[in-house]
């Protein structure tokens, strides 16, 4: 597994077992919530996380995007898929977002490396 994606994946696990461990009603019903969120439904799981995608991108938080980046790969998105999210992030975001991209796209050759 690619460096970055490993820091990425050991941080994450590491800090919510922090945050989870202190037994928070509400953050573990948020935790919850959010895992519900992007299973199967009407929408399927490719296509929630393509959406989370999108909304992190424009809400210019890069833990989301890679998190997003990685389950857009688990779920078989292609580089030409993620590539037209980048896009519609972007027209949505403006060129705010363009910096988010440029590190989207460095997770994402990371992913595809693996």
């Amino acid at each position: 597994m690619g460096n970055k994606i490993k820091e990425f994946n050991d941080y994450r696990a590491k800090m919510n077992e922090v945050i989870l461990g202190k037994d928070n009603l509400v953050l573990k019903r948020l935790f919850n919530l959010d895992t519900q969120t992007y299973s199967e439904g009407v929408l399927n799981v490719k296509t929630k996380e393509m959406l989370g995608l999108v909304a992190s991108m424009v809400l210019r938080c890069d833990d989301c995007i890679k998190y997003h980046l990685e389950k857009c790969h688990s779920q078989g998105c292609t580089t030409e898929e993620i590539y037209e999210i980048f896009a519609v992030a972007n027209i949505v975001g403006g060129t705010i977002v363009i910096p988010h991209t440029r590190r989207g796209a460095e997770f994402w050759e990371e992913l595809v490396k693996q």
